[in-house]
């Protein structure tokens, strides 16, 4: 079973890439200055750490870079195996992504507001978030939904610019309708973001806000067997009773 297309996957993706923003919202703001999804900019961090410039921790940037890799080895190999099988890879991926994250949730569960968790402690729970975006960056490239990757918002951005009437760039959907997909590709990374720093200011608790996140992850999955038998049937609604035969041996 394929995951659904057309509107229903847009929304599906729009609602993880919100997630994303979330996500890393908790883990810069509130578990030191690294990321668990965008780790292009953990990169950053740990050259800059390792050359000892602006106070960021090399340790923490590795484990969520070391973490990330992991979870991306677990879902290349999960879902590859999945849908070899002809099994549902994508909403089990989901799932799978939404058990690590509530298991960060409840890693942390017992720390305050500020998260002031041990060292090793704070690693998990960063590990636990990477590893789920980890496979999260598999899921997306295999769902093949053009502009929404889910976790980086750059490449939309610039295809957003340059295939506007201001770039003018016909090779990069200038005319095309990709316009308001790619607008909301980086506008639900922008509210993810701002949602998730709202929450940590009002004083919510990190560990909530993941669990929050776990459980509309987990719904996510839930609802797309539903979408995608609705497409099917449509499909087949439409396909009358001879348009499957072809001009075989009965027809000569």
């Amino acid at each position: 079973m394929e995951p659904p297309s057309g509107t229903a996957l847009t929304v599906v993706m729009v609602c993880l890439t919100v997630a994303t923003g979330v996500l890393d919202a908790v883990s810069f703001l509130a578990l030191g200055h690294v990321f668990t999804a965008t780790q292009t900019g953990n990169l950053l961090f740990l050259g800059f750490g390792i050359a000892g410039q602006g106070g960021l921790p090399v340790v923490t940037t590795a484990v969520s870079l070391g973490s990330f890799v992991l979870g991306a080895v677990l879902g290349a190999r999960t879902e590859s195996t999945l849908g070899t099988r002809g099994q549902q890879w994508f909403p089990v991926a989901l799932l799978v992504e939404a058990g690590l994250l509530a298991a960060a949730a409840v890693t942390g569960w017992e720390a305050g507001p500020a998260l002031e968790l041990a060292p090793a402690q704070r690693w998990t729970v960063i590990g636990l978030m990477a590893m789920a975006m980890g496979i999260r960056n598999v899921t997306a490239p295999r769902v093949g939904a053009a502009d929404l990757t889910t976790t980086v918002a750059t490449r939309a951005m610039t295809a957003l610019i340059s295939g506007s009437p201001l770039g003018h760039d016909t090779r990069l959907g200038y005319g095309t309708h990709a316009a308001p997909r790619r607008l909301a590709s980086v506008g639900s990374m922008f509210a993810g973001g701002l949602v998730g720093a709202w929450l940590i200011g009002l004083g919510t608790r990190p560990p909530l806000v993941l669990l929050l996140v776990a459980v509309t992850v987990a719904a996510t999955a839930l609802l797309v067997p539903g979408l995608t038998h609705r497409q099917n049937d449509g499909e087949d609604g439409m396909t009358g009773p001879g348009d499957d035969e072809g001009p075989g041996p009965a027809g000569t």
